[in-house]
């Protein structure tokens, strides 16, 4: 049986790593097994394979076609890992110059997602969190433009099943109900 291929994102901060290693506990109980994989690794992986680069560093400096060329690459070999794949990856990128697509038409196309999940929450609650988690270095933002990144996540969310004709499936992780949205992620995951 050919597996599925999810592709989960969320914002910074909005717990989607907890949800989803909640949820994949749920269904490793029942038999049902993923392979994990953060999409960027895996390109800055190919990238150190081809001798590109040395360090995931390096990655933001490579020129725009090199980099169009690994996501690409990348894309291609998860299309062809067998069974059931989760993605990690982001739905859009935040830059100075506005948002960039986070799964760019080449790389669906390879890619060709059975559902993108976005694990959303409560701005405010997005932007406590990353106020008080110490592990991470993030970029200070207020909860208007936290509200916005989720906004635009969701449009193209939409454009990105349009082109592929996969579900858009909204997880929400707000605080203290995690067993919630690990179940509701599970259940995509079944």
């Amino acid at each position: 049986m050919e597996g599925k291929k999810v592709i989960i994102t969320g914002v910074p901060g909005v717990g989607k790593t907890t949800v989803v290693n909640e949820a994949l506990k749920k269904i490793k109980e029942e038999g049902v097994e993923y392979k994990s994989i953060n999409f960027g690794t895996f390109m800055f992986e190919v990238a150190k394979n081809d001798n590109i680069v040395q360090d995931r560093d390096q990655m933001r400096t490579l020129d725009r076609a090199v980099q169009k060329r690994l996501q690409q690459r990348a894309a291609q070999a998860i299309s062809q890992i067998p069974g059931n794949v989760l993605i990690d990856t982001h739905a859009s990128v935040k830059t100075p110059k506005g948002y960039l697509p986070g799964l760019p038409e080449w790389v669906l196309r390879e890619i060709m997602p059975d559902c993108i999940v976005l694990v959303e929450t409560d701005d405010d609650q997005i932007l406590m969190r990353r106020i008080t988690d110490e592990t991470r270095s993030r970029d200070k933002e207020g909860s208007r433009s936290i509200a916005e990144h989720q906004q635009f996540n969701r449009s193209i969310a939409a454009a990105y099943s349009m082109l592929t004709g996969c579900t858009v499936k909204i997880v929400i992780n707000a605080d203290f109900l995690l067993e919630r949205a690990a179940e509701d992620m599970a259940a995509v995951l079944r």
